[in-house]
This record gives C-alpha cells, sequence and structure tokens, in this order.
C-alpha cells in the first residue's frame, strides 16, 4: 500500500510541472530569452529527478531501518542503492552549476530596492511561476511594508527551512523564498544566501526607521537651515569681496596700470586695462558665487535620505567630467610618453642633419658633385620629409586617431591644402628647380624678362630683385622658370664682362682714325679694363654712315649703369678733341657757310665758319 501511494505521488509530481513550464513559459515569453528557456527546461527535469531520488532515497532509509541485524545482505544492497542516489544528486548540483555558470555571461538580474532607491541584492532565477522580475517586485514591495509594523526589531527577521528551499520570514509573512538556483547562482548554500539576505534587509528597515524618525527630520531641517544660512552668507561676502577689490582696481588707474605696450604698440591704455581687470573682476565674482551655490546645493540634498541620489547627479556634473579626463591622461600616458620619445629621437636626427649643412656652407666638408649653397635648400627638403615621417609614425598614438571623424578631418584638411595650394607648390617646385640649376646667386645682376637689377631675395616662392632706380620687384619662381634669364655676374670675376655701345660716324671720317678714338675713351673710362684690351668692331656699312661698336671688359657687372655713362662721356669727348663730328644717322650738316657742331671749347680761337661756296659759269655766244 506504501509503495502504491509512492508511486502514485511520482507520477503525479511527473506530470504536474510540464503543464506549468507550458503555462509559464507561454505567460512569460517576453522575459526569457531562447537560452533561458532551454535552461528552465533542463531545470524543471532535474527538480523532477531529485523528487524522484529523493522519495526513493527515503524509502530506501526507511528499508534500512527496518531490516533485523541478520540481515546484512539485503542492508549493503540497500546502502549501495542509496550511495548511488547520493552520486547521482552529486553529479546533477554540477550540471546545474554549469548551466549557471554558461547564463550568467548573458542573463539579466533584475533588483531587489530598499527605502531610498538603493538596491539590496539581485535576483535571476525563477520560481515556480515567477519570473525573475516579478520576484524582485513582489519582495521590495513587501520589504516596503516591513516599517509600518511598530514593534518591528532587527531580529524580528527569522530563516526558516522548507523541502525546497530557504524562507525569510517576519511573523507569517514571508518576505523571501531562496531556492537552491539561487544559491547556485551566487555560489552558496540556501540557508546561508537567506543568512545574507535577512540581515541586509533588517538593516535597511532600522537604517530607514531611524533616518525617518521625528528627531533625525527635525536634526535634519535645522541642518538644512544651516546650510542655507552659510550660502546665503557666503554669497553676501564674496560680493563684498569683489566689490573691495573692484573699487581697488580703479583706485590704481594711472598708478600701477598705466596700460599695456608691446614695443611701440600700445595694447591697452590705462583705461581699457582697468575696464578689462574690472571685467575679469565681475566674472570671477559670478563664477565663485555660482561654484559656491553649486558645491552647497548637493550638501543640502544629501541632508534628506530621499533627495541623495540628486546630490550624487549634481556632484557626477561636476566631478564625473573632471574623472573622465584624468582617467583618459592617465590610459594615454604611455602613449603621450612613446610620442615625446619618438619627437626627442627626431629632433636630434634634425640637429645632426643641421650640423652637416653648416659643415657644408662654410666649406669644412666637401661632397664630389654637390656645391655649397646647395647646402641649405637640401637641408630644408630633407627637414620637412623628416617631419612628415615623424608624424607618420605619431600617427597612430595619437587619440582619435582611428575614429571616422579623425579621419574625415584629415582628408577634407589635405582636399583643401591641395587644391588651395596648386599656384603656390607650383612656385615652391621652380624654387627648388631654380635653386639646383644654380641660374643666380644672392647680390647677381640679372635680367628676368624685361626686369634688370640685382637678385637680394631668394625664398621658396619668388624672387626678388632691386633694379637700379631702387624699385623691389618680385618675381614668382614660376615665371622666372618659365621666362629667358641673363646673367651678367656669373663669369665677371674670371672672364669680365663685356660692356658694349655702338656709335655712327659718317664715310668721310677714316675708320682707323674712328677706331683710334674709341679706344681712347674706352681706356680713359675707369672700370673698363687694359687687359684684356677694349677692341672696336665694324658692325655695318649703311647707306650714309658706319657702325663702330667699341667693346671693353670690366669686373663690376653691377656698375654697368655708370661705366655705359662715362663711356658715353669719354666717346664725345675724344671725338670733339679729333675734330670728329657725330652727325648720323639723324643729324646731318653741310659745310657751305654753316658752323662746326663741335662745342666752342674743342674749337680753334681763330675758328670762323666757312664762306658760301659760289661758283659761276659763262656761256659765250657764236658771232652773228
Amino acid at each position: 500500500m506504501k509503495r502504491t501511494i509512492l508511486l502514485f505521488c511520482i507520477l503525479l509530481y511527473i506530470a504536474i510541472p510540464t503543464g506549468y513550464a507550458q503555462q509559464d513559459s507561454l505567460a512569460n515569453a517576453a522575459d526569457t530569452t531562447t537560452a533561458d528557456i532551454s535552461y528552465q527546461q533542463v531545470v524543471w527535469e532535474m527538480e523532477r529527478q531529485k523528487l524522484v531520488d529523493s522519495l526513493k532515497r527515503a524509502e530506501l532509509q526507511r528499508q534500512i531501518l527496518l531490516l533485523k541485524a541478520e540481515e546484512g545482505t539485503k542492508k549493503d544492497e540497500l546502502e549501495a542503492q542509496l550511495s548511488i542516489l547520493n552520486q547521482q544528486e552529486e553529479a546533477r548540483l554540477t550540471a546545474k552549476r554549469q548551466q549557471i555558470a554558461a547564463l550568467k555571461k548573458s542573463t539579466t538580474g533584475y533588483p531587489v530596492t530598499g527605502f531610498f532607491n538603493d538596491t539590496l541584492f539581485m535576483l535571476y532565477t525563477k520560481l515556480g511561476s515567477f519570473s525573475p522580475r516579478e520576484r524582485a517586485e513582489a519582495v521590495s514591495r513587501r520589504i516596503e511594508a516591513l516599517p509600518e509594523s511598530l514593534q518591528f526589531m532587527a531580529d524580528s527577521l527569522k530563516t526558516q527551512e522548507t523541502e525546497n528551499a530557504s524562507e525569510i520570514v517576519y511573523g507569517e509573512t514571508v518576505i523571501v523564498s531562496i531556492s537552491e538556483n539561487d544559491a547556485l547562482w551566487h555560489e552558496t548554500t540556501p540557508a546561508e544566501l537567506a543568512a545574507q539576505y535577512r540581515d541586509r534587509i533588517a538593516q535597511a528597515v532600522v537604517e530607514y526607521k531611524r533616518e525617518t524618525g521625528l528627531l533625525t527630520i527635525a536634526k535634519e531641517i535645522g541642518l538644512a537651515f544651516l546650510v542655507l544660512g552659510v550660502i546665503v552668507l557666503s554669497i553676501v561676502y564674496v560680493s563684498k569681496l569683489f566689490r573691495w577689490t573692484a573699487q581697488k582696481i580703479e583706485a590704481q588707474q594711472d598708478q600701477q596700470f598705466q596700460g599695456l605696450t608691446l614695443r611701440n604698440y600700445t595694447v591697452f591704455d590705462a583705461k581699457q586695462q582697468v575696464r578689462a581687470l574690472l571685467t575679469v573682476n565681475k566674472v570671477l565674482k559670478w563664477a565663485t558665487i555660482l561654484l559656491a551655490i553649486y558645491i552647497a546645493l548637493p550638501i543640502l540634498f544629501g541632508i534628506f535620505p530621499r533627495t541623495q541620489h540628486l546630490a550624487d547627479t549634481l556632484f557626477g556634473y561636476l566631478f564625473n567630467p573632471v574623472k573622465n579626463i584624468l582617467l583618459a591622461f592617465w590610459n594615454y600616458l604611455p602613449n603621450l610618453i612613446t610620442i615625446l620619445v619618438i619627437v626627442i629621437l627626431f629632433r636630434y636626427i634634425l640637429k645632426a642633419l643641421r650640423f652637416l649643412k653648416i659643415e657644408i656652407e662654410r666649406g669644412k666638408l666637401t661632397l664630389p658633385g654637390f656645391y655649397t649653397d646647395w647646402a641649405s635648400p637640401t637641408y630644408q627638403i630633407i627637414r620637412i620629409l623628416v617631419i612628415a615621417f615623424m608624424f607618420v609614425v605619431i600617427f597612430p598614438y595619437l587619440p582619435g586617431s582611428d575614429s571616422p571623424i579623425f579621419k574625415g578631418v584629415s582628408v577634407f584638411l589635405g582636399f583643401l591644402f591641395t587644391f588651395g595650394s596648386a599656384g603656390s607648390l607650383s612656385n615652391i617646385i621652380a624654387g627648388l628647380v631654380l635653386t639646383y640649376m644654380r641660374l643666380f646667386h644672392i647680390g647677381d645682376r640679372v635680367k628676368i624678362g624685361d626686369v634688370v637689377g640685382d637678385v637680394i631675395e631668394k625664398s621658396s616662392l619668388v624672387t626678388r630683385v632691386r633694379t637700379i632706380k631702387n624699385e623691389i620687384i618680385s618675381i614668382p619662381n614660376s615665371t622666372v622658370m618659365s621666362s629667358h634669364t641673363i646673367n651678367y655676374s656669373s663669369d665677371a670675376p674670371d672672364k669680365g664682362l663685356i660692356v658694349h655701345t655702338t656709335v655712327t660716324i659718317g664715310y668721310d671720317v677714316p675708320w682707323k682714325e674712328m677706331q683710334e678714338a674709341l679706344l681712347e675713351a674706352a681706356q680713359r673710362t675707369d672700370l673698363i679694363l687694359e687687359n684684356p684690351m677694349p677692341f672696336v668692331l665694324q658692325t655695318s656699312l649703311e647707306d650714309f654712315y658706319v657702325s663702330y661698336q667699341i667693346n671693353g671688359y670690366t669686373k663690376e657687372p653691377n656698375k654697368q649703369a655708370v661705366i655705359y655713362s662715362e663711356l658715353h662721356q669719354h666717346i664725345q669727348d675724344v671725338c670733339n678733341e679729333r675734330g670728329i663730328e657725330i652727325l648720323s644717322p639723324h643729324y646731318r650738316a653741310a659745310r657751305d657757310g654753316n658752323r662746326s657742331t663741335i662745342p666752342e671749347n674743342y674749337l680753334p680761337h681763330d675758328y670762323e665758319s666757312p664762306s658760301f661756296q659760289v661758283s659761276m659759269t659763262e656761256k659765250h655766244r657764236k658771232p652773228s
């Protein structure tokens, strides 16, 4: 009969939970995931097996007690079966622990809250038809009702053991039931976990009753008024302090405050300086008042338990950004140290390159085929490349370098640089080409296009030339590249520059006499060299005159204007002294009664203008 009743109980337990599980699965489908449903099914199977094993274990223990001493063999068989059931129970617990460990990564717990929105503990598992959320809400409501009992004491909460759970009870009310699954989730036993939760609940209730007592409330209100008084007094005295500083600032005008001057430019006069300081004083005043209020409000809210979360929120607005900045700086510190090491390394590389540049410029270090004037531009090119490579190395260590926004800004800046500096880049490239072509140097007399003058500056973008009229003309390097350039100074120190001018004289003057006159004029010119000697070329024989070109060497190409002026003067003097009239091509003179074109101081004292020449011829008639 007992065995029949036991078997009926086992079948009834196996049949009932399946229906409950299906109903519970449908009712709480919104609260569970597929993994949770699978876990719950495994748990139901384990619980069903646990009940079966517990009934078998109870039956075996009962039979062992009824056996007589002489029935030792039968007793050993029953104890062996009991040992197998204990091993199965241990294996069941191990499997359940593994299931719970896998669920901990994805399962969300639901908090059981106290009286001031503080979390007492978390619930993760179902109990019967109740989901974790429903359990947490129900337990929270029961805890909130505990202070209503005037007789509540910390030891009023008790724990009691049932067949399948440990319960925390207050009187006849069950506050929370701790199942085996709850205990396994926290890797402890139901009894130990229930004791921990009981202590937390009791402490929370006692603390709530203490903080909501009349004496405590009176103290809190008094403390709040004290804080308000301190705030008001602080604002009053801060206002007085800054009013006093404003008066001191105004009193120091034209005394301590006489304005701010950088070199010859007055940034602020005395009045503007005082006005700026008064503005700063006012800003500091309101910043101090707002800071005092901001700090006082969290203190005021923190006095009352129900508004403590507001205090935490306000303090969080101030301290969380500071904390985040400090944490970000601390986390970025290794990268910052790496960047500093890279910058120091490249700085010494640039110093070494600069040392080589200076040595080459001074001529102490010579490289075959490398000119000294190439040192500076080559150093600048290598310097730019080294700095660009340093930036490439540093780039991965910059904060936010992997973010799409940072990359987008970099691409946008590159786009602007490429299209916005197209003309500048062409001038820079042309400047580099001009440097390595060595067309001219600083101080050379050149002719670029129609511009003649001395080179005074060669930059990456332009070449500046000073004309003989002291006009500064800036020529873009790209224009210099596209124009023809004449350098008068490049060979002048060694071979000399030939200055030349052309004089046209009529055929009535012997060419030898004219050649001697031109050579004498060249020899009289100071900056024309005697060796190599000047020479004369007859460049053309025109209809009415001969073109004579006088050529002379000079090593002063920058003084061509003076040389030409002096040479022209001496040509006129020598020709006048020799009685050679410079008439052609646009001026003619007839000697029939006309005075000579030579100036009077070159003519003899007894010079007289020639008379008119008249010739008459008579025709003889024949006699009739």
